[in-house]
């Protein structure tokens, strides 16, 4: 069955144009990894803690990920105090923890040439249980534009989700008087029942105004179950869905992290997750140990081709083109074979071929060119594997990959 794709995207939508995100943020976040852990005497290499983020920082500018566009080094919950100063009222970083204060972490990563990332809430608490935002937005706007953030991650809890419509515009406003330039993450659309799609995708199409990026669903875990329930819930079949077509240069559906280089994926569910998280155009953010990393899963992060799609200046958020679920073509043993696409800048697609099967061997997937809108049946074209960095010929009009299961296989479709 073929699943038709509009040509081009086009929306209705205003949108936050500010020159920031104009391509989907990429960099390193603490939290799936490392939660919040504040115990620095029993585990000093992996609480919450500066020496945390600077040893990363440091990896990062060494270890080729800054080379290949991972520039934030984004802390996430549990850094501050439990409660504001009380003089000034403004939030603060745990001494203990931040003895040099979040100015002078963010002078550190910035002498390696990275941005700071920071999270706060925009209720009465964290999620972790630490000082939100509610009732002082535009004073911890300031206070962070002041120690030089470059991005902040703003969650949900802690506040009726009623407020939100007025919250996250507010503080939106608050951080673009400071005059600093912030990406803006928001959460707004994952505390609620449709995660922002009701009524004609009526949050979402706010979110584009006053956000650089925002998470649509649960927190991901380090497992497949997680990682799956994510690529499901992305699986649209046209451009014209406003899920997809909300997105774009300055805003973006963020799926939440990667998990490659942790310890739930398989080689074949990491190779899984980073192509179809290019596909999706999302922001790209590593949660691992950076100092314990395989080289198999280096391999796959620093994957320059792949990031490439990712970054891909048009901004289209590619589409599921093609399912075997359906369609005759299931497997007794569950699982089903996929066709994912995205138009890019040139006219060329980037094509994922995936089998989500458990078990067995090699599934034979079939990509045919009139799957792709305004190409024909027959059509030639010539393809290269992002995997393996090689063009692998041409085509009249379709194109077979035997796939494992879990993994996939993608490409760069052009026609000839």
């Amino acid at each position: 069955m073929k699943i038709p794709l509009a040509s081009v995207l086009l929306t209705s939508v205003m949108a936050l144009d500010d020159g920031l995100a104009r391509t989907p943020p990429m960099g390193w976040m603490s939290w799936e990894r490392f939660l919040c852990n504040v115990d620095c005497d029993t585990y000093p290499d992996s609480c919450i803690s500066e020496n945390l983020y600077k040893r990363t920082a440091d990896l990062m500018a060494s270890e080729g990920y800054l080379d290949a566009g991972y520039d934030q080094v984004n802390i996430d919950d549990c850094w501050s105090t439990l409660k504001r100063d009380p003089v000034t009222n403004e939030q603060v970083a745990d001494p203990n923890r931040f003895p040099s204060g979040i100015k002078n972490l963010a002078a550190y990563v910035h002498d390696k040439g990275l941005k700071l990332g920071l999270y706060s809430d925009i209720g009465t608490k964290t999620c972790g249980g630490y000082i939100g935002m509610q009732d002082n937005l535009e004073l911890d706007a300031n206070t962070f534009a002041s120690w030089d953030i470059d991005m902040l991650k703003v969650d949900g809890c802690y506040q009726d989700t009623d407020m939100m419509k007025d919250t996250y515009p507010e503080l939106s406003r608050a951080l673009n008087a400071t005059g600093r330039p912030i990406v803006y993450s928001c959460s707004w659309p994952a505390y609620l029942p449709e995660f922002g799609e009701a009524n004609d995708g009526e949050v979402l199409k706010e979110l584009a105004e006053i956000c650089h990026m925002w998470r649509n669903w649960d927190d991901i875990r380090d497992d497949w179950g997680s990682v799956s329930s994510v690529i499901d819930y992305w699986k649209r079949n046209t451009t014209e869905d406003i899920f997809v077509s909300v997105a774009g240069p300055g805003h973006w559906n963020d799926p939440d992290q990667l998990m490659i280089g942790d310890n739930g994926l398989s080689h074949s569910q990491e190779r899984s997750q980073f192509a179809l998280w290019a596909i999706f155009a999302a922001p790209l953010f590593m949660s691992n140990d950076l100092a314990h990393i395989s080289k198999e899963s280096k391999e796959i992060l620093l994957n320059k081709e792949i990031i490439a799609v990712d970054q891909d200046p048009a901004g289209h958020q590619g589409i599921l083109n093609w399912s075997s679920e359906g369609n005759g073509d299931g497997d007794v043993y569950g699982g089903e074979t996929r066709v994912w696409s995205r138009l890019l800048n040139d006219g060329s697609y980037a094509v994922v071929l995936q089998s989500t099967h458990s078990m067995g061997t090699q599934t034979k997937v079939k990509f045919e060119s009139s799957m792709l809108d305004g190409w024909e049946v027959g059509q030639k074209f010539v393809a290269r594997d992002l995997y393996l960095h090689e063009d692998i010929g041409e085509f009249d009009g379709e194109m077979v990959a035997d796939v494992w299961p879990g993994d996939v296989e993608m490409f760069i479709v052009d026609l000839v």
